[in-house]
Parts: C-alpha cells; sequence; structure tokens
C-alpha cells in the first residue's frame, strides 16, 4: 500500500494466518496462547445441556456488574466486543464523530457502515502516540480511543482520557486488553462519575474465546438500554454466558491477574531482544499483550519472515501509520528469541536483495 492509499479498515491479524495457522508460529493475532484453560473448557462442555432453551443473561449481567463494583442497568453482554461497536455506529446519535489513531480499526468501520462522517485524530510516533486531550475538536460529540491501544500498545493515562469526558459527549474507550496490563492499572471501568463514558472490555484475548464472541460495555444506565433496543434477541449464546460468567469470578481474575503478570515479564523480553536488533525501532514504553515496531522494508520482511515460519501482523491498515510498522503479539521467552533470530536474518535478506547490484530493482514501494 502507497502512504497516501486508504487503509484496510477490515483487514484483522486473523487473515495473517488463516489458511496457514498448522505451519505457523503465531505473532499476529493477539489471543493469550494454552487458552482456553481446561477449567473454562468444562464450563463450556457443562452449558451444552442447556442449548435448547433460550439463551438467559441474567446470571452473566450480575457476574460482570459484580466484577466491576456497578448495578446490573449499567453492564450490556454483547458478541464480542466488536458488536459494541456496531450497536454504537447504530444507536448514538452524532453529529461529529472522532476516532483518535492509530487504534483498533473497527469502530470507524461501524461507523462508516452506519453513515457517519467519522474524523480522525492522527497521534504522532515522535510523541510515542500519547494522547493530547486538546487535539480533539471540542464539538466532538463521540470520541472513540483505545486503552491500552491496539497496535501501539500505548496505555493513556486514566486521568488523561477522563477530561475528554463532558456533558453531551459519548466517550468510547475499548479496555479490550486492559486485563493484561497488571493491576489494570488506567482502567475507566469502575468510574461512575464521567458524563457519557462508555466502557468497552473483551473476554476473548486472554482466555482464548475468539471463536465464541464474548464481550460487555460498561455505561450509564440510559444509554445501555438504548443500545439493548437495538439488539437482535437473544444477541449472546448460551455457551458464551457461561463463559462470561466464569470469567467474572475471584479464581478467573486471579488466574488473569498471574497471566498479566507473566505477559509483563515475556513483554520485556520480547523488547529487550528487538531493541538488539539493528534498524528496529520499538515503540515504548509497551503495555499490552502485544509491541509495535518499525523497520525498512516492513512488508518485504514481512514476508521473508512468512517463509520461515511466521506470522506477524502488518501495521499498514491503521490509520496513522504506514508501510514500515508491524505488530508483534507477545509470546513466550523461547518463541521470542526464535523469532528474533529469525526477524535478524529476514531483515539481512531484504537488505541484499536490495542492495545495487543484486540483479532486481528496488521494490518502488518499500
Amino acid at each position: 500500500m502507497s502512504p497516501s492509499a486508504e487503509p484496510d479498515l477490515r483487514h484483522h491479524g486473523d487473515a495473517e494466518v488463516r489458511g496457514d495457522a498448522a505451519a505457523l508460529t503465531d505473532l499476529a493475532v493477539n489471543v493469550r496462547t494454552g487458552t482456553p484453560p481446561a477449567w473454562l473448557k468444562a464450563e463450556l462442555v457443562a452449558s451444552l445441556d442447556g442449548l435448547a432453551a433460550y439463551p438467559d443473561g441474567t446470571a452473566a449481567r450480575r457476574a460482570v456488574a459484580a466484577r466491576h463494583g456497578l448495578p446490573v442497568a449499567r453492564t450490556l453482554l454483547t458478541s464480542g466486543a466488536a458488536e459494541a461497536f456496531v450497536l454504537l455506529a447504530r444507536a448514538v446519535r452524532a453529529r461529529r464523530p472522532v476516532v483518535v489513531h492509530p487504534q483498533f480499526t473497527e469502530p470507524e468501520a461501524a461507523l462508516r457502515d452506519a453513515g457517519h462522517p467519522v474524523e480522525r485524530v492522527l497521534l504522532d510516533a515522535r510523541d510515542g502516540f500519547r494522547l493530547d486531550p486538546a487535539a480533539v475538536p471540542d464539538d466532538a460529540d463521540l470520541v472513540v480511543v483505545g486503552n491500552p491501544t491496539n497496535p501501539t500498545s500505548v496505555l493513556h493515562p486514566a486521568d488523561v482520557l477522563a477530561r475528554l469526558a463532558r456533558p453531551g459527549r459519548t466517550l468510547v474507550v475499548d479496555e479490550a486488553f486492559m486485563d493484561a496490563v497488571p493491576g489494570e492499572r488506567e482502567s475507566l471501568a469502575g468510574r461512575t462519575d464521567l458524563p457519557g463514558l462508555v466502557v468497552l472490555r473483551s473476554l476473548t484475548k486472554t482466555w482464548g474465546l475468539a471463536g465464541l464472541r464474548i464481550g460487555y460495555l460498561l455505561a450509564e444506565p440510559g444509554t445501555v438500554a438504548e443500545l439493548e433496543r437495538a439488539q437482535p434477541l437473544w444477541p449472546v449464546s448460551s455457551p458464551a454466558l457461561a463463559a462470561a460468567t466464569a470469567c467474572s469470578g475471584p479464581a478467573a481474575l486471579a488466574e488473569a491477574a498471574v497471566a498479566a503478570e507473566r505477559t509483563a515479564v515475556d513483554r520485556a523480553h520480547l523488547v529487550a531482544r528487538l531493541s538488539a536488533v539493528p534498524g528496529v525501532r520499538v515503540v515504548g514504553p509497551a503495555e499490552a499483550p502485544f509491541v509495535l515496531i518499525r523497520l525498512a522494508d516492513a512488508a518485504a520482511v514481512r514476508e521473508a519472515l512468512r517463509a520461515s515460519g511466521f506470522a506477524v501482523r502488518r501495521g499498514d491498515t491503521f490509520p496513522g501509520l504506514g508501510p514500515d510498522w508491524l505488530r508483534l503479539a507477545v509470546r513466550d521467552r523461547e518463541t521470542t528469541d526464535r523469532f528474533t533470530a529469525a526477524l535478524t536474518e529476514a531483515m539481512g535478506k531484504v537488505a541484499a536483495e536490495r542492495a545495487p547490484g543484486c540483479g532486481r530493482e528496488p521494490d518502488a514501494a518499500g
């Protein structure tokens, strides 16, 4: 893609491994490896006995509400966090919606599909993709921002995000990866004092449930009721409701906290190894279960890595990035060591092919 081309908002990390998952080490998809755990699989299997009945989300909503210390009326279960973006786009009457980029592209895609003229606030790599609330137009009545942000791995301070809330504005904070942050620091999930706040959560990343589709949102009761009216009947399946209940309990939260600490250690190892590779710039400090890197000829390097058995996420489909960016999921130390060795080799191979006199013309789009 040329720098001036419009990013493909519908491209997601699963496209990098589709059809070749068995042959590739997956650093493109941000789902925690080794999941779902055995106890969660057992909960899902047990729920199958109730498939003859229509789904009843009462218990799951109560569990999610209790998990965040909120009234049930402030919670809404969704078919993955992605459904929440569609509901917001259809139900919220916004004159000037703004999406803060780079971030997950589905919110903008959903808004555009619903006929909204979306404006972008592009954060700057030179500032580490940090958010300045003053960059958001004062009259924006719908603002969408990720925290921690996909793909930059930036964790914005909660007080900075809180400055975006105001009467007459819907502030959507996508916290799909917040449970992978130790202590869930900077989360706004429990806040009830910020007008127009909508917090989105996903259970698919930490618990390996991308195929089940389960997420939820937290908002003012009036907003929840309006979004619920936009949902079809029985939008969340019985197994997904069972997962929401199970993953909101004390034992699951304790397990997720341990996993978040382990991810932080593995991420530090990944960042250290990447930082030792000449020509690689790592965006930091990284706080999510993935990191964003910049390097020359990233598209060619990505293809060389694929040939070596590694799938990584291209960055040029995110508004505000370009062809020199890649996103990498955090994996265990052994996988990281194998990957960084393959990355070094791939970069050397691509550089050699680009060198004058190698028998081919340089890629003008590189």
